[in-house]
């Protein structure tokens, strides 16, 4: 292999992926050379990046002398596109595109309404602002994105991104209903709990069960509980969608609790779509 020409080598690792080009470049000299390549890095970075860049308020704020230093800046440091309303990252090992729609972004109904809700900045959070529900007894989010946003032939899962005040209430017994699914196609539904604490006290967090259909219903008893995320902000999972290599429509999630019981002292950051771990 190392009789071959560096460009040869890689093209050939170029086949891989970002993980596997960091194990090649120990191989030997000539192969770090060419696992560490900007032909090499360029063709783990989607095929739009430019576009996304040149778009972007925040991208200035990005150090790199080389592709491969641009693909993990992107990895580490999410950018702000579509007017700040949005952040664009890399999932690292795949290079699969991610996003999060911030607050702003989303529908959120009497979010204008500041008896109840109201928008206020706080230092952890990555978007200017976020909304905190004051009181209310109809909860509906809903947010969406063009497919074509998303990388092609990747499994995808929605997270609303949240957090709990220390005053909330309303969320310990109740579960919302969320889904994800193609406007006017196929929605994926469950039951899920926003309260961290009920879901400890079950001793358990995650997936029991799901269901999936054209008009799904929430099933008794079928729940899934929040984690906490590294930035220490919870995440609820809301669903998975595949984005067929041809796929064009909106994808649209959606966190809905429209039974009459009021609530208060939940704080949207945004909802994360990012490709499902492993996939």
């Amino acid at each position: 292999m190392e009789l071959l020409p560096e460009g040869c080598i890689a093209n050939a690792i170029s086949f891989t992926t970002p993980r596997d080009a960091c194990r090649l470049s120990s191989v030997s000299t000539i192969f770090k050379s060419a696992a560490e390549s900007d032909a090499v890095w360029e063709s783990f970075l989607p095929p739009d990046y430019s576009t996304l860049l040149s778009s972007s308020s925040s991208s200035s704020s990005l150090r790199s002398s080389s592709k491969k230093e641009l693909y993990f800046s992107l990895c580490h440091n999410p950018i702000f596109i579509d007017e700040g309303k949005k952040s664009f990252s890399l999932d690292k090992q795949s290079g699969k595109k991610c996003y999060m729609i911030s607050a702003r972004d989303l529908l959120i109904i009497w979010s204008s309404t500041s008896a109840y809700w109201r928008w206020i900045s706080i230092p952890e959070a990555r978007f200017p602002e976020v909304a905190e529900l004051i009181r209310v007894c109809w909860l509906e989010i809903r947010g969406k994105i063009s497919t074509r946003s998303l990388s092609p032939g990747t499994l995808y899962t929605a997270y609303l991104v949240y957090k709990l005040t220390a005053g909330s209430y309303g969320f310990e017994y109740q579960p919302v209903s969320v889904s994800v699914g193609l406007v006017n196609g196929e929605t994926q539904t469950q039951t899920v709990y926003l309260h961290e604490e009920r879901g400890l006290r079950q001793g358990y967090h995650g997936l029991l069960n799901r269901s999936s259909s054209q008009a799904s219903t929430p099933k008794e008893n079928v729940c899934y509980f929040p984690k906490e995320r590294k930035d220490e902000w919870l995440e609820i999972e809301l669903g998975d969608f595949f984005n067929e290599e041809d796929e064009h429509g909106e994808l649209e999630m959606s966190v809905l609790e429209l039974k009459g019981h009021w609530k208060r002292g939940l704080v949207i950051q945004g909802i994360d779509i990012r490709p499902k771990l492993g996939k």
